[in-house]
């Protein structure tokens, strides 16, 4: 899909079409700089529930994560920490290894009902729409099935599942077209990469949309290509479309992990001086990248805060609590003005500060 947007004038009677003027609040790019400068700082916590004793709640209990893909090092990066707390707490945690292939996802759930799993969670992208059977066959051995990091917040659970919390994903999706629309002084002319088969990939898009909706001179094309293509396909695409398309400006790959292949499509194109990356997700290899300047931004989930926040909802339905819904996961926009905060190497839990740490401790008693 290419959208290019220009503005009208307004023909009325036998008026003659004339420009509007722009007032204050229309400028784009003083809109975009606005919401960039709002998610630029470190952010606030703020607690997703009530209270509860995780450590005696969770006693005997287990939870099997399912990732979108184990070889995508962001969802790979969440379940270790997940790892990492579930051990701490006391309680059985475990992934299932995947490539990404729907037909993985299914095999871990299946593996959960018979194996004595308590949930299932399928995280940032491993979708139940594909395996609804499955899901009811795992429901009817007593496994809660949930859905993690996979929606934007005003998008609806996936039919069937015990609980899904989500990501403001839209947001993100603004914040990657406002970047641009910044830098460009509205004239963005980007190539945007997603991957259709995640859920979140709809609230990005939309996102991504709404905000050049608000750019009549910025034009945009979206690509999809699936998860499991990513190393095959997504370099050759990008060099294909930057050579087809020489005005290209930006390229924009939703999920920063596809930065692996995008990169180098700029480098081999000759194009690294005249098209920039801003993208998605906070991964630490591609917020090195923004140091080393073949990424120009990165708008970041701090890894180790999504695996406190999926978690803590995940046990409180097992604890028999209200589901959560909203994970409060803060974004962050990160360039080169702020890299140096998230470490050299980048770390997957600097840069946001740590008042979640003590957050979730006093949220889960472990001072009491």
């Amino acid at each position: 899909m290419k959208q290019t947007f220009t503005r009208l004038g307004l023909v009325s009677g036998l008026m003659m079409a004339t420009a509007l003027p722009v007032l204050a609040q229309d400028d784009p790019v003083a809109a975009a700089q606005a919401n960039i400068d709002a998610y630029s700082g470190i952010p606030e916590f703020t607690a997703p529930g009530e209270p509860f004793d995780a450590r005696a709640c969770m006693e005997g209990k287990s939870i099997l994560t399912v990732p979108a893909s184990s070889a995508i090092p962001f969802v790979k990066t969440i379940a270790d920490h997940k790892d990492a707390l579930a051990e701490s707490l006391g309680f059985e945690h475990a992934q299932w290894e995947n490539q990404g292939n729907p037909t993985q996802w299914i095999q871990g759930i299946e593996y959960a009902g018979n194996n004595g799993f308590d949930l299932v969670s399928l995280l940032a992208g491993a979708d139940p729409r594909f395996f609804e059977p499955q899901v009811k066959a795992a429901q009817e051995k007593g496994v809660k099935v949930v859905t993690s990091h996979l929606t934007g917040l005003e998008l609806d659970a996936p039919a069937g599942v015990d609980a899904n919390t989500a990501i403001d994903y839209k947001q993100a999706g603004k914040l990657m077209a406002d970047w641009t629309i910044a830098q460009t002084g509205a004239k963005t002319n980007a190539l945007i990469i997603v991957s259709n088969e995640a859920l979140s990939t709809d609230s990005l898009t939309d996102g991504l949309t709404e905000a050049f909706a608000k750019c009549p001179d910025c034009a945009y094309e979206i690509v999809n290509v699936p998860i499991v293509d990513w190393a095959t396909r997504i370099q050759p695409t990008v060099q294909g479309k930057l050579q087809a398309n020489p005005d290209i400006n930006y390229v924009i790959p939703i999920y920063d992990s596809m930065s692996t292949f995008v990169t180098p499509a700029i480098a081999i194109s000759g194009k690294r001086d005249s098209v920039k990356v801003a993208t998605f997700n906070g991964t630490p290899f591609v917020l090195d990248l923004i140091r080393e300047g073949t990424v120009e931004m990165d708008i970041g989930e701090n890894l180790d805060w999504i695996a406190h926040a999926m978690l803590d909802a995940e046990m409180r339905l097992l604890c028999g609590m209200e589901p959560i819904v909203d994970s409060k996961v803060p974004l962050r926009v990160f360039s080169a003005d702020n890299i140096d905060e998230v470490g050299n190497p980048a770390e997957a839990s600097k840069g946001y500060g740590d008042a979640y740490v003590p957050g979730y401790r006093a949220l889960w008693m472990l001072d009491e």
